[in-house]
């Protein structure tokens, strides 16, 4: 039988799908109507004119909406961009424009923005749909009601246009080619990557969703976990507290994480953490960010051998480790996945020796993209059939992959290369750090001198005292060169809800008027 949401929810029409997170309590979605409301959507849109290789866009939270959008264009040959909700109207406006969107989907929570971005793209008011009231926009709940239920004829596979964060400048679509396949072949295949985790069909398994769908990985998982027949409860807003609360309630036993959340876990009162009953966990797997050694360490500790680890990009990957393998290698992010390999690359493009450092590259395989309407960056980041996205790191005798930093965030100070994520992870273990940032800023002897931007804990206040506090506490645990010069504090990184730091936000105004070297 086919590992997809489709042929799971013909055969299985009452089966819990979907916990949904409306204000006022959850909701639980069964498969017959999650399919009912794909199909729908396949019906109307394809009366509107969508045809295959068409694009939809959408602004939405966590909900059913944004799933049934999915399933819709996974099964008639479409493309689905879901764009950042915390964007402004004219980076709205941006991807909508480049990405050709034919159909746009907001929530009424996003409504001053979505609205202007439509009225900057002068986009056809007749293909522009709002779950709840905006103006200007026609009710796709109402809409969707005067459409049969029934699956569509000619299905075929879709796929995800994902932009890339824009952490590092303006978001470029991640763009694949269609699968010439029907879209259940393809369910099937996709869910062999959770099944790299050990992660069964069905199996009583439960997944939990605690960031924004909108990400690659997070949508990537969750979907998963539908076609596998699996129950999907998704969070609206993530906090520690409330992800403890869901675990215990729902028996959750998968879920993917960002090392941020661990940290934030972790920072919970004993007692607290002690409240909730967490047994029921199998396969709770992290990536996206360097995670800690003494993070993860402490997150086996409570979860036991549940934390997996993967590293990979909106691109493609990538590396996998086993918490039992992590443990013998700590800091590893694990070898190449079946179909993967990983190369490490000089700047002249020549192999590094293992245990060196460089540039690492992975496969394309059978993921080969292009970057949509930007086939000079597509190119540049290209060697041989590899690709990379700017990490720096090594592979060890063994073939573990470890990582030093992101290329751009590199800090050269008197030409000795220093990488801030060994450096936050020095911050981070000092108990009254709740998070850090660090970077380089212009020094006119060194080039660059290191700066830290530290959120102070929950309950601690920031002050010059805690700063040297923090300085002294790290002095023992890193070299004197890799030490900041001095230290900021702030009442919040610019994180986005899934972690990622956008911490061009918090360097840049340094810059300002010079050239960094990298």
């Amino acid at each position: 039988m086919a590992q997809s949401f489709w042929a799971f929810a013909q055969a299985n029409p009452d089966h819990l799908a979907l916990v949904e997170p409306p204000e006022g309590g959850e909701r639980e979605v069964k498969a017959g109507e999650l399919l009912a409301g794909c199909n729908q959507i396949v019906h109307g849109l394809r009366e509107l004119g969508l045809d295959k290789g068409d694009c939809i866009a959408v602004v939405l939270p966590n909900g059913a909406p944004m799933i049934e959008l999915y399933l819709a264009a996974l099964q008639a040959g479409w493309y689905l961009t879901p764009i950042n909700h915390h964007l402004a109207a004219p980076e709205i406006a941006y991807i909508v424009r480049d990405c050709e969107a034919k159909a746009f989907i907001a929530d009424a929570r996003f409504a001053a923005p979505a609205k202007a971005a439509m009225e900057e793209l002068g986009f056809p008011a007749h293909a522009r749909f709002a779950i709840g009231q905006v103006p200007g926009f026609r009710s796709l709940a109402e809409w969707k009601e005067r459409q049969p239920t029934s699956l569509p004829e000619d299905r075929s596979a879709g796929s995800v246009m994902f932009y890339t964060s824009g952490t590092t400048g303006r978001p470029k679509g991640v763009r694949r080619g269609l699968a010439p396949l029907d879209p259940d072949t393809v369910a099937t295949l996709f869910t062999a990557f959770l099944q790299m985790f050990g992660i069964k069909p069905q199996d009583g398994n439960v997944h939990l969703c605690g960031s924004p769908l909108y990400h690659t990985a997070v949508l990537t998982f969750a979907s998963c976990s539908l076609h596998m027949g699996h129950t999907l409860v998704l969070m609206d807003k993530w906090t520690p507290e409330g992800c403890l609360k869901a675990i215990e309630r729902r028996r959750v036993t998968t879920s993917h994480m960002v090392p941020t959340q661990f940290h934030r876990l972790l920072a919970l009162p004993a007692e607290v953490r002690a409240r909730y009953d967490v047994s029921s966990l199998r396969t709770m797997v992290h990536a996206a960010a360097p995670c800690p050694p003494d993070i993860k360490r402490k997150m086996i500790e409570w979860w036991g051998p549940t934390i997996y680890e993967y590293y990979a990009a909106t691109e493609g990957g990538g590396t996998l480790v086993s918490p039992q393998e992590w443990l013998r290698y700590p800091g590893t992010v694990g070898k190449a996945w079946p179909g993967s390999a990983i190369r490490i690359l000089d700047d002249e493009g020549k192999e590094k020796p293992v245990s060196e450092a460089g540039t690492v590259y992975m496969a394309l395989g059978a993921a080969a993209f292009e970057y949509h309407k930007d086939k000079a960056k597509t190119e540049a980041n290209r060697r041989e059939g590899f690709f990379t996205v700017g990490d720096v790191g090594y592979l060890n005798e063994d073939g573990y992959l470890f990582l030093c930093d992101r290329k751009s965030d590199m800090i050269i100070s008197g030409g000795v290369n220093i990488y801030p994520a060994e450096v936050e992870a020095a911050l981070l273990a000092h108990p009254k750090v709740g998070d850090a940032a660090v970077f380089g800023i212009p020094d006119a002897d060194w080039g660059e001198q290191v700066k830290a931007v530290i959120e102070p804990a929950a309950g601690v206040d920031a002050s010059p005292a805690l700063a040297q506090e923090i300085l002294a506490f790290c002095a023992g645990r890193i070299a004197k060169y890799k030490m900041p010069k001095s230290i900021d504090f702030l009442d919040a990184l610019p994180r986005d809800p899934n972690g990622k730091l956008y911490k061009r936000k918090l360097r840049d105004p340094y810059w300002e008027g010079r050239e960094r070297k990298i």
